[in-house]
């Protein structure tokens, strides 16, 4: 009986790690300008201008295997980054869209 109990707690945070593992795994940048980025913005996601993208993610994730979701407005200045993105080596970019994309999309409340 307590080694089955044991198996479900290490079973339990096995899937919690590797969960937050992979929810962790994803970098969500807001490619608005900052006072867009001001008035309305998404807890927890960075913001670089579309103009500096590539650069500044070069910084901050030198992996370039490294999930990365775009957002600006309405999708336009983020295809402009995500293009950059690529051209610059980056494998796993994708444009998502507006901002209430990029929240319909995680399941976020506006």
């Amino acid at each position: 009986m307590r080694i089955q109990a044991l198996f479900r707690c290490v079973t339990f945070f096995v899937v919690l790690l590797v969960s937050t593992y992979s929810l962790a795994e994803v970098v969500w940048i807001d490619v608005r300008t900052s006072l867009e980025h001001q008035i309305d913005s998404i807890d927890g996601d960075i913001r670089i201008g579309h103009s500096e993208i590539v650069p500044e993610v070069e910084k901050l994730f030198p992996d370039k295997d490294i999930a990365i979701r775009l957002y600006c407005l309405s999708g336009g200045r983020a295809a402009t980054a995500e293009q950059a993105l690529k051209q610059a080596g980056y494998t796993d970019v994708e444009n998502i869209g507006g901002i209430s994309d990029a929240r319909k999309y995680r399941h976020l409340e506006e």
